[in-house]
């Protein structure tokens, strides 16, 4: 009589099957977890709205306040803008640290029961830096002057505009600055 073959057998782990299931599902929950974000970030674009301020008064004095029409003018702006809620909103508004920015932006500040934020006017490329990392996303007024405005519009988005004139105060641009991409420029007048 023969002894019996020996069988050779290999066997699985009983729980591999397992193992490989969780690991394929974790593995999916991953994949979608960066594919939001990739899309959140993709789809986000921020708004920022640029002006020069209205028209000052030609007083003599260093810091000079809005004149009438100019007053006027900041009133058409919270007109534009005034709405708190919904499509056209405006999250920020950002001045500098002269009286007729400040001035232009408070009947649109009080109307949104917003305080508008001064930052020094020298100050463009921490503007920028402020604006891309706290309203990603969001809506942003910035009252600025003649030779800001065009400066800020290149930080923001590398778009050159030509010099803002001496007497040009209607000048209303609006920059949508996606997260990906180029940024795009709208400029009209108010």
């Amino acid at each position: 009589m023969e002894a019996p073959a020996i069988i050779n057998r290999h066997r699985r782990p009983f729980l591999l099957p397992v193992w490989l299931s969780f690991a394929g599902l974790f593995a999916l929950f991953v994949a979608a977890v960066v594919a939001f974000f990739i899309y959140r970030s993709a789809t986000t674009t921020t708004v920022v709205v640029l002006a020069r301020h209205a028209e000052k008064d030609l007083s003599s004095i260093q810091d000079p306040p809005l004149s009438p029409e100019g007053e006027q003018r900041a009133q058409r702006l919270a007109q534009m803008f005034g709405r708190g809620k919904g499509v056209g909103r405006i999250d920020a508004i950002y001045v500098s640290e002269l009286r007729r920015t400040q001035q232009t932006a408070a009947p649109l500040a009080e109307r949104l029961g917003k305080q508008a934020v001064v930052i020094p006017a020298a100050d463009t490329k921490g503007l920028v830096t402020r604006v891309m990392h706290e309203h990603e996303g969001g809506s942003v007024l910035i009252i600025g002057h003649s030779n800001t405005v065009p400066e800020l519009i290149h930080e923001f988005g590398d778009i050159d505009v030509p010099p803002i004139a001496d007497d040009e105060y209607d000048t209303l641009y609006v920059l949508s600055i996606p997260s990906f991409g180029h940024a795009s420029l709208l400029r009209m007048e108010y």
